[in-house]
């Protein structure tokens, strides 16, 4: 008798109250339709046809101008807004203890996207160099999408993205000299499950990141970066699109940095 009630006890226990079944429901089918999501993406990346690299055609970047010694200085030294946006955000973790998971790989990923991309805008001529730029990107992109999926689902669904999309941005970005398709599956349909992530409410607890906000300034970044020449031209030569796109995605990390310097939580 003593022992079936310790068992009962211990399944209440682990169980949620009643009043939260409802969240705790709606927050296990989301994590159901996060598993199907990463399947679609996993099966698009390896059954996809294959994209060769040279077909995705990368045009010359339009301000190629040199500057205290630096060459293409407008798409190298902007390069810094992410070594600033990556740096803060890293202080404002130390305060925090409630960080969303994949919080600090995205400032990190910040901080190597400025040294990966400046190391490719100096020389873009060179493809090879390229790599270094997308490993920045992936590491920074992963700790995005860990954020998005621990704010709106679980704990659990932000480490899960996290290390998957770690994982296979780092195998697409190396993958990508040869073979593009892994690379816009992860970039695109990234975003893709970023967007439907930052159309559902935060759960309980979560910081309340504005995913929306993140997203805005990365299609306002693609966007200059689609618009390299018309910009340099519109402004008479001051700046190009690509300059321009760095600050925008640098910006990016505005709207979690912004968080985590409140003291608020969705309850």
């Amino acid at each position: 008798m003593l022992r079936a009630r310790d068992q009962a006890q211990s399944a209440n226990v682990l169980l949620p109250p009643m009043s939260r079944r409802p969240e705790f429901d709606r927050l296990r089918t989301r994590e159901k339709y996060l598993i199907g999501a990463l399947l679609v993406l996993t099966l698009t990346a390896l059954l996809a046809p294959a994209i060769p690299a040279v077909a995705w055609h990368i045009p010359h970047f339009v301000d190629s101008r040199t500057w205290l010694g630096v060459p293409n200085a407008g798409d190298v030294l902007s390069n810094l807004a992410f070594l600033a946006m990556g740096v803060w955000g890293s202080e404002r973790l130390r305060a925090r203890h409630d960080a969303p998971v994949g919080a600090s790989w995205f400032f990190v990923g910040l901080i190597l996207t400025c040294l990966g991309s400046g190391f490719y805008h100096l020389d873009p001529d060179v493809p090879q160099r390229l790599i270094a730029d997308r490993l920045g990107m992936a590491v920074a992109f992963a700790g995005f999408l860990g954020i998005a999926a621990s704010e709106r689902i679980s704990t659990r669904a932000g480490e899960t993205v996290l290390v998957l999309t770690m994982v296979a941005g780092l195998l697409a970005a190396w993958v990508a000299r040869e073979n593009l398709t892994p690379w816009v599956a992860v970039q695109f349909g990234g975003m893709a499950l970023a967007v439907g992530l930052a159309l559902t409410r935060p759960r309980p607890g979560a910081l309340g990141v504005p995913l929306g906000g993140v997203i805005v300034f990365y299609v306002l970044a693609k966007l200059f970066e689609l618009g390299d020449v018309t910009v340099f031209e519109a402004t008479g030569h001051m700046v190009s699109g690509h300059t321009l796109k760095h600050l925008a995605a640098a910006l990016a990390a505005w709207p979690v940095i912004r968080t985590l310097g409140s003291r608020r939580s969705i309850h």
